[in-house]
């Protein structure tokens, strides 16, 4: 097996419709499984959060998350920023427009010093994300 670095998001009540959001944005095949599920114990009501998720795209990217119990602190992104990168930057201005919508654009996608064309956003899951395509796009 292969030794891959994947992003895992923390969720407070979110996390099932935040990862369908994803496979919405990203395609995929997405598995959940619950709390109640795995057997474990969980504050009253919360047996039906998302104890693990992951989606894997066709393309190979790879996302988890799952959802943060009321008994453990949850501090929704500002330590960490999701990249996106490449050179087709059709498929990555799909991605950007999906995950901008409904969220908050802290830098437009447009070209960039380097070159490239870049933008950040805070999705609607106060998830992090820079986009970054090669080239102008033109």
């Amino acid at each position: 097996m292969v030794t891959r670095l994947n992003p895992y998001l923390s969720f407070r009540d979110t996390a099932r419709e935040a990862m369908e959001f994803y496979r919405g944005v990203f395609g995929g095949e997405l598995e959940l499984s619950t709390f109640g599920e795995a057997g474990m114990e969980v504050g009253p009501g919360e047996e039906g959060l998302v104890m693990h998720a992951m989606l894997e795209s066709p393309g190979g990217l790879v996302l988890m998350g799952a959802d943060t119990p009321s008994t453990m602190e949850h501090t929704p992104g500002g330590q960490v920023s999701v990249s996106l990168s490449g050179d087709d930057h059709g498929e990555l201005r799909g991605y950007w427009d999906a995950l901008s919508e409904g969220g908050t654009v802290t830098v437009p996608f447009m070209a960039a010093p380097w070159g490239d064309t870049f933008g950040m956003c805070v999705d609607r899951f106060g998830i992090e994300w820079m986009v970054n395509a090669a080239g102008s796009g033109a």
